[in-house]
């Protein structure tokens, strides 16, 4: 019998045959999985993107400028940031694919097809093993870091689209907090030269807000806040009524457009957070790939 025939047979068949030839190779016993391999190629490929990312962060954060027309627009450091991702993953997968599969154990006398397949599945293994790595990573001091400087770089970049989202009530209380005071010191502008006293000015906020919700000045609270502008500026009851509604529709109408920019930013992050999701997806699923593709290649040269 030749020794292409013996080649061909399987460990049993090749031990009633020859009992040397099986001890002689104590590789042919070797388990399908190496996982010694596995985790070196994902320690190797977690390290890399954690690098790569850093770097990343680093480098977007320097292209942004909180002045104006200086630095990249909010849609450029997207893209860039879509970019960078999947530049991470086809490096960081690729080398540590590579790694796993030329680390594995050398199978003797398996087919073709499926020494092909153990390696796709180690470039696979090392993939998975080193997303969930990084995942923990980056839920830890390190991924606290990294999410400030992420985090920081989008609010320069993006406005207050942050902001707007986090807080959706927001509106209504910076036209109660800012806005309001400048409202009410509308209110008792005159040519006396009068002081207003601190306790009339937050009442008549007080009032002011109370109402925003309803979109009108109940009729004694109109009445009473006349009362007391006429008081402070010389005016009629009438005229300092009118006053009063014309503040108050002013009021409105900032509430209304502070509420509708919210709105806005709230829209476009949600927009924003979808499609960074979906382009995370993508690159995983490119990481994958290549991470298999990849430990072929390095395992063709192992045994080569």
């Amino acid at each position: 019998m030749g020794l292409l025939n013996i080649a061909t047979m399987d460990n049993s068949e090749r031990a009633a045959i020859s009992p040397g030839i099986v001890a002689a190779n104590p590789s042919a016993h070797a388990d399908a999985v190496s996982w010694n391999a596995i985790f070196a190629g994902a320690a190797a490929a977690a390290a890399l993107s954690l690098i790569l990312l850093m770097l990343g962060v680093g480098l977007g954060l320097s292209a942004v400028s909180p002045w104006s027309h200086d630095g990249i627009t909010a849609a450029t450091f997207g893209v860039t940031a879509i970019l960078w991702i999947t530049f991470t993953q086809l490096v960081a997968s690729g080398v540590g694919g590579y790694i796993a599969g030329r680390l594995r154990t050398r199978w003797i006398a398996t087919h073709t097809d499926e020494v092909y397949f153990r390696d796709t599945a180690h470039g696979f293994l090392a993939w998975a093993v080193a997303t969930l790595a990084t995942a923990a990573l980056l839920t830890s001091v390190i991924g606290s870091i990294v999410n400030r400087g992420v985090q920081a770089g989008a609010t320069i970049a993006g406005g207050a689209v942050t902001a707007a989202v986090e807080s959706p009530a927001k509106p209504d209380a910076d036209v109660i907090g800012a806005s309001m005071g400048y409202f009410v010191d509308s209110l008792f502008r005159s040519d006396m030269n009068v002081p207003i006293p601190s306790v009339a000015a937050a009442e008549v906020t007080r009032i002011f807000a109370s109402n925003l919700g309803s979109g009108v000045v109940p009729a004694d609270d109109l009445q009473y806040v006349g009362k007391v502008v006429a008081q402070r500026t010389g005016l009629s009851q009438a005229d300092a009524e009118k006053r009063v509604t014309d503040i108050y529709a002013r009021v409105q109408s900032k509430r209304l457009e502070a509420e509708t920019v919210a709105k806005e930013a709230a829209e476009k992050a949600r927009k924003a957070s979808a499609y960074a999701a979906l382009w995370l997806f993508i690159s995983l699923l490119i990481g994958a790939f290549v991470a298999s593709l990849s430990a072929t290649f390095g395992g063709r040269q192992r045994d080569a």
